[in-house]
């Protein structure tokens, strides 16, 4: 480890485990702490009156006295070029599909375009919070490429890929499965594991892919074992009820894909709302991710995902938090929590808050197998970090009077908060968002 040049001071909360089964061992919360940087990654973390001392002359630190500092938080399914079709009136799944986001994505061929867009995505996430995310590109090879290249410039660590369509789609949008084979190849040649820079092979779903396209998408992950794959699942029920007239011979919408050798730990599948017994099996037995969108699965229509069958012994699923943009409505993991509690309330089941905020750090990062080197704060980890205020509003600040424990004061984060109480963002080490007025 190298010498430490930067450390950030205030209220320290990190996980080692899921709440939800190791009780209060799962989280360690320091009242005056200090997380200690050497360039890009975690070298201590503790107690600020024992660490202080030890600083070299010269460690910046950054202090946020009553912020609560947390590792950065992850999202496993968004859309970064439905940016400028968020918030579009009144369509299910592949209405809204074809009304707005097949048209916003035509224009991702033009690569300033596409740069223009990702520095705002990337601005916005780390605006609201988020360091790392498993982001869908377009099916143009230059939307990947100035995506992967923006993230790169920032030193983010990102799971993307270019989107495979060759059928179902406007003409301006499609490819073939020997030109999506050979351009997502190129990518991941040009980008996996370059820097924190990972690739995913992203099928759009099984609607907009012939056979011969999902054979390809497995040979590419047979051929890049440590890529990821992502696609949807099991959203809307038009949707289910279109995948069984374009695979008849399919047993459920889960098989197409397994067929192609599509399943699997490093798998990644948004929504999974409309899952039968036999599709639950199926991601159990891979150890595949289900992302779990519930701000898009409200806004569209297209149901109540159900947590508590997805944590059945029979067949647990391994489950990821996400926002969706632009299917969701806001590109705040504390908004998303906030509508995840209501989802899984009209199902007579509950979100505890500590549940939550392990789910977009640790537990997301487990979704993605990176726990190794993002979702806690712990020496060695990459310092991926968010500072929190819970009274970054005049209502969050009149609420937080009567607050009394961290568990109420997660809670109301997760219900009041969005990016306006979002102290500060750190990537890599460096401060690369910050509300006017903390220094």
């Amino acid at each position: 480890m190298t010498v430490p040049n930067r450390a950030i001071r205030g209220r320290v909360l990190t996980f080692s485990d899921d709440p939800q089964t190791a009780g209060a061992k799962a989280h360690d919360f320091i009242e005056d702490g200090l997380v200690v940087i050497a360039e890009d990654r975690i070298a201590a973390v503790g107690e600020a009156s024992a660490l202080l001392g030890t600083l070299p002359d010269g460690v910046t630190v950054d202090s946020y006295p009553g912020g609560l500092i947390l590792p950065g938080f992850i999202d496993t399914h968004i859309h970064y070029p439905q940016t400028q079709v968020i918030a579009s009136y009144g369509a299910q799944l592949l209405d809204w599909l074809e009304r707005y986001a097949l048209v916003e994505e035509q224009r991702f061929g033009d690569s300033g375009h596409a740069a223009a867009v990702a520095a705002f995505f990337l601005d916005e996430l780390a605006r609201n919070g988020t360091t790392t995310a498993a982001v869908y590109c377009t099916v143009h090879p230059e939307s990947a490429e100035a995506f992967f290249a923006e993230s790169a410039r920032r030193n983010t660590r990102m799971i993307a890929g270019k989107v495979l369509m060759d059928r179902n789609a406007p003409a301006a949008l499609q490819d073939t499965a020997e030109r999506g084979y050979a351009e997502s190849k190129a990518l991941i040649e040009g980008w996996h594991g370059k820097g924190r820079q990972l690739y995913a092979v992203t099928p759009r779903f099984a609607i907009t892919s012939t056979e011969a396209q999902l054979e390809a998408a497995g040979a590419l992950l047979k051929e890049h074992p440590s890529c990821y794959m992502q696609t949807h699942l099991s959203e809307n029920r038009r949707e289910i009820e279109t995948v069984r007239t374009l695979f008849p011979w399919a047993e459920n919408y889960t098989a197409v894909y397994d067929r192609f050798g599509l399943l699997g730990p490093r798998a990644l599948f948004g929504h999974c709302i409309h899952l039968e017994d036999g599709e639950r099996r199926l991601l159990s037995e891979s150890a595949s991710v289900a992302a779990f969108c519930p701000t898009s699965n409200l806004f569209i229509g297209s149901g109540l995902f159900d947590r508590a069958k997805a944590q059945d012994p029979a067949f647990p699923l391994r489950v990821g938090l996400a926002t969706d943009v632009g299917g969701g409505t806001s590109y705040s993991l504390l908004r998303t929590l906030a509508e995840a509690y209501k989802v899984l309330q009209l199902q007579d089941q509950n979100l505890p808050a500590l549940e939550a905020f392990y789910a977009i750090t640790l537990g997301n990062a487990r979704a993605l197998g990176l726990e190794g080197k993002i979702g806690s704060l712990a020496p060695g980890r990459e310092a991926d970090i968010v500072v929190l205020d819970a009274t970054a509003t005049p209502a969050m600040a009149h609420r937080r009077e009567r607050v009394e424990t961290l568990e109420e004061e997660l809670f109301l984060l997760m219900t009041l908060g969005d990016d306006r109480a979002v102290q500060a963002t750190y990537i890599s080490g460096q401060r690369q968002h910050f509300q006017a007025g903390d220094d």
